[in-house]
Parts: structure tokens; C-alpha cells; sequence
């Protein structure tokens, strides 16, 4: 059986390197390139079956890079971006043009075998005919070393959408801090009456001072 093949891109020589010997460990045939442009160059000569695409890169981006593959029906081949910088912004993006995963760096061994095995497995989809559930992107995000899943239903009007991301956002930093609101505020920029208006609006419990629980 053919081994698949794998295009790393990504300038930091270290990374290419890193994922170049864990790839080959595993079987794969690994190429490299250290930009946009050389990418461009393996791309239009091969298909390779899975392409790891850095979203920060000197010369053009890989979202910018993304976007090429697709105007010119060149994206027939799963996409995973990888970011060090990522934000939940960046990575709808990306998924909604048409890459299947997003991975934080740094990168767990098993997080980025599962997401290639993942990959490699289900194939392109066509951005094109996605159903609304496909458009539920779980966007993978590292922040201070704990993996969070955020469900974003992409099909919601930006209203609903924003709402929804409010709400996990502020969850997830109530239960960082323990549910105090005020190390919350500092935390994020927020007045802290605005904070609890904010959180009241949301239905989201709370504890005020005396720890009481509170919600909408």
C-alpha cells in the first residue's frame, strides 16, 4: 500500500523539521516548503493527501494562500491550519473556506496524529454543498495549556452567533476564576456592572459578593 502524502508549510525551520520526522516515523512521505511560494510550486505540479498550512508566514498568509487554492479549484485536498497565534476568528475563517481542522501550537502528538488520521480519512468536503450541521465547526483552542471545544453554529444569524460566543467566553473565564466576577472584569476590560448586566442578559449564573448565586 502506497504510504500518503504529507505538504508541511510553515516557515519556522525548527517546526517543519519537528513534523517532518514525527510524519516519517509514522509512515508518511513528507515534503516541505518553508513559504507561501513554494507551496504554490508543489501544489500545482502534485495532490498531495493532506496539506499542514501555518496560517502566519512572512510572505502571504496561509488563509490568504487558502482562499488561492480555492479560486483556482485547486483545494481537492484536506487542509489543516496550524497557528501559535490562533484565534477563534482566524480559525472560523479558514474552516469556512474550506480547511477541515485547526490545531494550536504548540501541538500534542496525539491531537495532531488523530487530527491527520481524521483528515486523510474523511476526505475534502465540498464548501459548496456543506449542510448546515457540517457548518457546526468545532474550533480547537489551546489557552493556557487546557484544550477547550467551542461548538460556533455558523448557520445563526451574527446576532444569535455573537450571543452564543459570549456566552461560552465568559463561562469559561467565571470558571477559571472561580466564579469571581470582579477578577473576571479585570481580567477581560470590563466594567464590572456592565460585566453582571452582561451576564444577567446571558442567563448565566453567578455569585455576588456574600455568595449568593444569581441569573437571569
Amino acid at each position: 500500500m502506497t504510504s500518503k502524502q504529507i505538504l508541511v508549510v510553515d516557515d519556522e525551520i525548527g517546526i517543519r523539521e519537528l513534523l517532518s520526522e514525527i510524519l516519517f516515523d509514522e509512515g508518511y512521505q513528507v515534503h516541505l516548503a518553508e513559504n507561501a511560494g513554494q507551496a504554490r510550486v508543489f501544489r500545482n505540479e502534485f495532490e498531495p493527501d493532506l496539506v499542514l498550512l501555518d496560517i502566519w508566514m512572512p510572505d502571504t498568509d496561509g488563509v490568504t494562500l487558502l482562499k488561492e487554492w480555492v479560486d483556482q479549484d485547486l483545494l481537492t485536498m484536506p487542509v489543516v491550519m496550524m497557528s501559535g497565534h490562533g484565534t477563534i476568528e482566524t480559525a472560523v475563517e479558514a474552516t469556512r473556506i474550506g480547511a477541515v481542522d485547526f490545531l494550536e501550537k504548540p501541538i500534542a502528538l496525539q491531537k495532531l496524529l488523530s487530527a491527520i488520521a481524521r483528515a486523510i480519512k474523511g476526505g475534502m468536503p465540498n464548501p459548496q454543498m456543506q449542510t448546515a450541521e457540517a457548518q457546526n465547526r468545532k474550533i480547537i483552542q489551546n489557552i493556557d495549556g487546557l484544550t477547550q471545544q467551542f461548538s460556533l453554529p455558523l448557520d445563526l444569524p451574527l446576532r444569535e452567533a455573537r450571543e452564543h460566543f459570549d456566552a461560552l467566553y465568559l463561562d469559561y473565564h467565571l470558571r477559571k476564576e472561580s466564579g469571581n466576577v470582579m477578577r473576571v472584569a479585570e481580567k477581560i476590560g470590563l466594567e464590572r456592572t456592565h460585566l453582571y448586566r452582561k451576564l444577567k442578559q446571558l442567563g448565566i449564573k453567578f455569585a455576588r459578593k456574600g455568595g449568593e448565586n444569581e441569573s437571569q
